[in-house]
């Protein structure tokens, strides 16, 4: 896509932080027309740069009271089958594959320390996990391109 303007940018924030807005409302916000705000949002949805829409749900809501992010190394030969793991795993949200000492990252919400002790330990097969407990998380900021 062709670099993105600063109307492109704001209605990026927007959507970020407020996914339901309508085009009206984002025109409004961003002193663009319904029509032409519409546009630009198809255009970033076609283009690539906006790949969807979620509910951002609370955990602890669904009575997942504990949050960690485990660190696996593991080896390459062993990297395929700790991912389908981690695909299998209903705990493991969300997945990265790092550089560095550590092979991946995974995010973990449990409802209770022994479950979370049963995902270490599946993990701990492909080699050694680091856990780390989240006190507490933060707002992610909106991405834009620079």
């Amino acid at each position: 896509m062709e670099s993105l303007d600063r109307t492109d940018r704001e209605i990026l924030a927007l959507l970020q932080n407020e996914g339901r807005l309508s085009g009206a409302e984002v025109g409004r916000r961003v002193g663009l027309s319904q029509p032409a705000a519409s546009a630009r949002i198809l255009r970033l949805e076609k283009s690539g740069v906006i790949t969807g829409y979620r509910a951002v749900v609370d955990p602890v809501a669904l009575g997942l009271n504990i949050h960690a992010i485990v660190r696996l190394r593991t080896s390459h030969a062993q990297l395929a089958r700790a991912l389908d793991l981690a695909a299998r795993t209903e705990e493991i949200t969300s997945t990265a594959r790092v550089t560095g000492e550590d092979c991946l990252i995974f995010d973990v919400h449990c409802p209770q320390a022994g479950r979370l002790e049963e995902v270490v330990d599946s993990l701990a097969r492909f080699g050694p996990v680091t856990t780390s407990l989240v006190l507490r998380t933060y707002p992610a900021k909106p991405m834009t391109a620079r």
